[in-house]
């Protein structure tokens, strides 16, 4: 390889991870100013713009925490009353948006997390392990947004919810975010 190839990639790299992280990541303001959550059940979804990006790919991962709510079923099918409340979960999502979807820097995203393993393997909050313990539904308390550039992370954003999520949109005056 020539010395003037050799600086002509060193520069290429240079610059790519420049441009990529060059900018001040954030929230785009206005409407979209504050990420909004909608608690759908078993998943939470997070929506929001970004700002401030660079030329690059971006993965958009959303971690929440959760409270569960469990039901224990019988081998013949019979299921308890609900309040069998199986440990905190941790559940996550992410979002793959392409460098051409950014425009002067902007995009927008929606991000849903994946369900928590239902039911429990080896139903630990039930009578016996030959008990099914179901997951019914998830009450959110916090959830972080983390965004990759150039497989770098280039935006984080934590929230906490001041009461655990109940299904539906979650009011913007119950989360913090920082």
């Amino acid at each position: 390889m020539t010395r003037r190839a050799i600086i002509v990639l060193v520069a290429s790299v240079f610059l790519s991870s420049f441009v990529a992280l060059a900018g001040n990541v954030h929230l785009k303001g206005g409407a979209n100013a504050e990420p909004v959550f909608n608690d759908q059940g078993l998943t939470l979804s997070a929506a929001s713009a970004l700002a401030g990006l660079g030329n690059g790919d971006i993965l958009v991962i959303l971690n929440a925490s959760a409270n569960p709510t469990g039901q224990c079923c019988n081998p013949s099918g019979g299921c308890k009353v609900p309040g069998q409340n199986p440990a905190p979960v941790q559940v996550t999502g992410s979002e793959a948006i392409p460098a051409s979807e950014i425009k002067n820097g902007s995009v927008n995203f929606a991000v849903v997390t994946e369900p928590p393993t239902t039911p429990i393997p080896g139903a630990p909050d039930c009578p016996g392990s030959s008990w099914t313990e179901n997951i019914t539904g998830m009450s959110f308390t916090s959830a972080t947004i983390t965004v990759l550039q150039g497989g770098q992370t280039v935006f984080t954003l934590s929230c906490t919810f001041s009461s655990p999520t109940s299904d539906g949109r979650v009011s913007g005056q119950s989360v913090t975010c920082s």
